[in-house]
């Protein structure tokens, strides 16, 4: 899924150095954090996030911007009585006012823009904390009420499943909408996915208030002001900003049609306004439309060359298309335009992809040194863990992971990333825990798979069954993603080709590949392929993967045993010791399924 994405650099950042040039004495890698690990993991309350290459990048702001701090979160919905009413038009008279008061009490955690998509493939990027409504009986999502309410119904759902399999997944996907859409009406948040900022058009609401770090008092600003304020563009597009990374961040894509009526008001109100249409951009690579994603961007580019939300969206759109080239042009132009912690993180994923992890390393390590914000930090930190893990480098990785987690001890990324490497170092127990942790709260396709290979891995009584139930969640959340408008595809790919209908695994592989060819769609498409018996079908789609360079353990391991299904013995022992050599703990199951293949082979 996608890099791939989140937060935005505050405002005043074009004292820059672009990372075109390498910095004379790059800062070595973070040795020392707040919190260790293990302190880290008794604070850890977890939030959201996944790299179509999306994961995901940091949100970008605007001159002359209203500013929602990244790492802040609120409960709220954007037009309640605009969904019940149909209205077509906002008025100035009392009713209108009143429709304004309804959206203004809530939002919906996020930031402007999805990483790496460049995100997500990127995993997926973005966790938040909640606040609280300004409706006293709403709690926010980590507080309970709604947010626990839907992840209890996908449970409920999830045990019913093991006696009732034949409508387990019709049954769980109906559960999860139901929690999901009530969760819409009554709770919601205004937050940037790593606690960075988000930005909109100028209003009267204070950057410095809103910049203070204070979530309830900037959240409460936002909605104070939208009651007060019901014709401020920049506003709505701020909230349908925030709308789009909560949807993402949390596994809510319920979200998504109430980001598009804010932003859509926002454009009623001022047409062809620069956040608003930034915004759409950020919606349609939420729902994997990267095409439409690439012609907003265009579109705010044409008017505004320096925008560094579009500049950075652009390169996002380009990434998860596949156009790798125009990506990596785009990337220096951004970095010639508008130098700062998104156009770096995005920098780095775009030369990662092309196998030079030094340079992405040295990017993300000045992108680290820049960083003020807490929503930056524990995105770049967790940015430079994941490059860290993908190399076997489990220590650096955790140290990393310990530096995010130490800015926000609710970052996704960061709790996912710390569970994964625990389990590469052969800590099972605390890997199992952390990502328990993880999906209580979020029940996310990447890390309940995850978890789920945790489970068989162990092969305690009682753990196959745990982890189907993993695994049938995720069918779930695929099945509500697409009732939203969501193009599923990859997630459905990569998790129903180990784990669910292979037939079905081939299928979605097949459309998304339709799409856009991209290293994770080949990849994925390669897998189904020879999960299917069709291993000279996969084999080009396999060495396409891993054709640019891209260092990435599991699809060596792919490409090592369809070569080894095909016959190729001499390649196949080749791919499989690279992947080993590369992250010798890249999958639980994976990984032993490796070491066997060549041991068999002797």
């Amino acid at each position: 899924m996608s890099p791939r994405t989140n937060e935005s650099a505050p405002d005043g950042d074009h004292g820059e150095r672009s990372v075109a040039t390498p910095e004379p004495d790059p800062a070595p890698p973070i040795r020392a954090a707040t919190d260790s690990p293990g302190r880290s993991a008794a604070r850890a309350r977890v939030a959201a996030a996944g790299r179509t290459t999306s994961a995901h990048a940091p949100s970008t702001s605007e001159d002359t911007t209203v500013v929602v701090p990244a790492a802040a979160a609120a409960e709220g919905t954007v037009v309640d009585r605009e969904n019940e009413k149909n209205s077509a038009e906002y008025d100035e008279d009392a009713a209108g006012d009143e429709r304004t008061d309804d959206a203004a009490d809530g939002g919906g955690p996020g930031t402007v823009s999805g990483e790496a998509g460049a995100g997500h493939e990127r995993a997926d990027a973005g966790g938040g904390q909640t606040g609280v409504s300004d409706e006293p009986a709403v709690a926010g999502d980590e507080r309970g009420g709604a947010g626990d309410e839907r992840v209890d119904a996908v449970r409920r759902v999830s045990a019913s499943a093991r006696r009732w399999r034949t409508v387990q997944l019709v049954a769980c996907a109906a559960s999860l909408a139901v929690a999901l859409t009530a969760g819409a009406v009554v709770v919601g948040a205004v937050r940037s996915g790593s606690g960075a900022t988000v930005a909109a058009a100028p209003s009267g609401v204070s950057p410095q208030l809103l910049a203070s770090g204070d979530l309830d008092t900037s959240i409460t600003a936002l909605q104070a002001h939208l009651r007060a304020q019901p014709k401020d563009f920049g506003g709505w597009a701020t909230l349908g900003l925030a709308y789009v990374e909560q949807a993402r961040t949390k596994g809510d894509p319920s979200r998504y049609p109430q980001a598009q009526q804010a932003l859509d008001r926002s454009l009623k109100l001022r047409p062809g306004n620069e956040p608003a249409l930034a915004g759409r951009a950020a919606l349609a690579a939420a729902r994997h439309d990267f095409t439409g994603a690439l012609t907003y961007a265009d579109a705010v580019l044409k008017e505004n060359p320096y925008s560094e939300r579009a500049l950075s969206s652009r390169i996002d759109a380009l990434v998860e298309l596949g156009r790798y080239t125009e990506a990596s042009k785009a990337a220096d132009l951004a970095d010639a335009r508008r130098p700062g912690v998104p156009v770096f993180t995005r920098y780095a994923y775009v030369h990662e992809l092309r196998g030079d992890v030094r340079t992405a390393r040295r990017v993300l390590e000045q992108a680290l040194g820049t960083a003020t914000s807490r929503g930056d930090i524990s995105y770049v930190a967790s940015a430079l863990g994941q490059l860290a893990w993908n190399q076997g480098e489990y220590t650096d990785a955790l140290t990393y992971y310990a530096r995010a987690l130490a800015a926000d001890d609710t970052y996704l990324p960061a709790l996912e990333g710390r569970a994964r490497a625990q389990a590469a170092r052969g800590d099972e127990a605390a890997a199992i825990k952390g990502m328990e942790q993880v999906v209580e709260r979020y029940p996310l396709p990447q890390p309940l798979v995850e978890l789920g290979e945790l489970y068989e891995a162990r092969g305690n009584p009682g753990d196959v069954r745990k982890a189907h139930d993993q695994y049938a969640l995720v069918d779930a959340w695929i099945a509500l993603a697409h009732s939203y408008g969501v193009d599923a595809d990859l997630d459905t790919a990569l998790a129903a080709a180990d784990h669910g209908d292979r037939g079905a695994a081939l299928k979605a592989a097949r459309d998304e590949w339709a799409r856009r060819h991209t290293v994770h769609t080949a990849d994925a498409l390669a897998w189904a392929l020879h999960v299917n018996g069709r291993d000279a079908e996969a084999l080009p789609y396999a060495r396409r993967a891993t054709a640019t360079g891209y260092r990435n353990a599991s699809f060596l391991y792919h490409r090592g045993m369809i070569e080894r299904a095909t016959g190729h013995g001499k390649e196949a022992r080749a791919s499989l010791k690279a992947a080993l050599g590369l992250n010798a703990g890249f999958s639980p199951l994976g990984a032993r399924a490796a070491r066997k293949a060549l041991e068999d082979d002797k």
